[in-house]
């Protein structure tokens, strides 16, 4: 019908926000609450999930005053939410601790630790679809169990963030598979918790919630939660999704042979598989529709150049000046290279590397230094891409490109001449909430799948297509940059003995 709506509701880790969609995946109206991260010691971080049901009541409110008869209109509504974040609720569905560690909480690095020194991949990565990382929801339990074990006995139900805020809505406890199977819990081939990842953890399994489907119909909104929002009561709820899965659908990305480049902080490069790819340095993720994305992350990206506008002019320039001077400078930055590994390598056997120049001359200048940032990262990104591909047997066709990076076409050309295939930037910037759009109009009916949904829904505003030019300059330039990268690790751990 043309006048339905859906509510479309994001738990970030800034803010919560509720969105009115419309049935073409257009934003309607749009409102916010701001939410702090509490910092109780160094690597810790944490937020009360109070405050997200809190936020998320009243954005809703305020959405609804914004569209007039909207609280009859909305069909289903359907959130996503900042993966990770390991909420503990009693058997009445109280919270049991009032904080809930975050995704990057890093209070859980020993337990890492412990656990690789005692266990290989091969024990673990077709139970988990994983390597260890501090990020894990299992790693966070492990350090509940320990260091609150007052709250840990009382645990009914282990949570994440859109979990809670959909508990409040329905008075129903449920996890989708997609944060369930980034959780070091979850067995891939079953889709349900593994029992092997349990034991290997020394958890309880009784206390992990139920799995089910992102587009499944969880409940309705219950009096209390329309008192509170002022939605409607009776009103569907699905499950939802994940934050990450959620936004590769409402970027298009949900079919084999199609990738996704988040290009913020850091560069996360995504490839759409039919199962997870079992590999120490990849890390995977379920996805709404089915599939699984691998996925790796180069932890410089945009700070990379962060770090050149810094590093260069003292943030006295803009990025639009820096990215001007960059192409004043030819394709290739005439055999400069940039190795962009600022922060290391997050996984893999490299966690120590470095960024460097190589191949100055007295010819370069600061042009050259600046394309060569970009150039550098797109290497390092289509390394990755060559690591996905190879594992995978197949190959990307597109990479469909959001962040703060898909505002620079300068980096786009490069990157899709480098990478050698198209890069599509979406039309709304807002994927996550066009996924859960997206989300509601499978579910709902409304198109007989999840993908065909995605088709309808998401709009395009860029192709940029490979130059042949840069690529063919660039094509050698890779091979050079992958020798570079191998040939520079001994280096590292050597300079890793040397004094401060």
């Amino acid at each position: 019908m043309p006048n339905e709506l859906s509510l479309a509701i994001d738990v970030g880790t800034g803010s919560v926000r509720a969105a009115l969609m419309d049935g073409r995946g257009n934003v309607v109206a749009v409102a916010a609450r701001e939410h702090e991260q509490i910092v109780p010691q160094f690597g810790w971080s944490e937020q009360r999930p109070a405050d997200w049901w809190q936020g998320v009541a009243a954005s809703i409110r305020d959405v609804l005053d914004k569209v007039p008869d909207a609280r009859d209109r909305i069909i289903a509504v359907a959130a996503c939410g900042q993966m990770h974040g390991t909420v503990l609720v009693g058997d009445k569905g109280e919270l049991v601790r009032d904080t809930a560690p975050l995704w990057n909480d890093k209070r859980t690095v020993d337990y890492v630790t412990a656990f690789e020194a005692k266990h290989r991949p091969a024990d673990y990565l077709a139970h988990s679809a994983n390597p260890a990382a501090p990020s894990w929801p299992g790693f966070k339990l492990q350090w509940l169990r320990d260091h609150d074990a007052q709250a840990f006995a009382r645990t009914a139900a282990v949570l994440m963030p859109k979990d809670y805020i959909n508990l409040k809505f329905t008075g129903e406890i449920a996890m989708d598979r997609n944060d369930g199977g980034a959780s070091f819990l979850m067995d891939p081939r079953t889709g349900d918790w593994s029992q092997h990842m349990v034991d290997l953890l020394g958890l309880e399994r009784k206390q992990l919630a139920p799995l089910r489907n992102p587009t499944e119909i969880l409940g309705t909104i219950t009096a209390e939660a329309a008192r509170e929002t002022g939605l409607r009561e009776g009103t569907p709820v699905l499950v939802g999704g994940a934050d990450y899965p959620v936004a590769l659908l409402g970027s298009g990305v949900c079919r084999p042979g199609v990738g996704s480049e988040v290009m913020g902080t850091s560069a996360i490069i995504t490839a759409i598989t039919e199962k997870p790819l079992l590999d120490p340095s990849v890390c995977n993720v379920g996805t709404v529709e089915g599939n699984w994305g691998a996925f790796m992350l180069l932890e410089s990206g945009g700070d990379a150049m962060r770090w050149a506008r810094r590093a260069f002019h003292d943030k006295q320039v803009s990025y639009e000046e820096i990215v001007a001077k960059a192409a004043e400078a030819p394709a290739g930055s005439e055999r400069l290279f940039f190795m962009p590994y600022l922060a290391g390598e997050r996984l893999g056997e490299h966690r120590n590397a470095r960024a460097q120049y190589f191949g100055i001359g007295a010819a370069h200048g600061i042009e050259h230094l600046h394309r060569s940032v970009l150039e550098g990262v797109a290497f390092a990104v289509k390394r990755h891409i060559n690591i996905l591909d190879s594992i995978s047997g197949s190959k990307l066709e597109r990479v469909i490109a959001s962040g703060g990076g898909a505002k620079t076409e300068l980096w786009l050309k490069i990157k899709a001449s480098v990478y050698g295939i198209p890069i599509l930037v979406p039309k709304e910037a807002e994927c996550g909430l066009v996924g859960c759009a997206i989300m509601t109009a499978a579910a709902t009916g409304r198109y007989s799948s999840v993908e065909d949904a995605a088709d309808a829904l998401v709009q395009y505003s860029t192709e940029i297509k490979p130059a042949p030019q840069w690529s063919e300059i660039y094509a050698p330039m890779q091979a050079f940059f992958e020798k570079l990268y191998m040939h520079s690790q001994s280096l590292y751990d050597d300079l890793d003995r040397l004094p401060q």
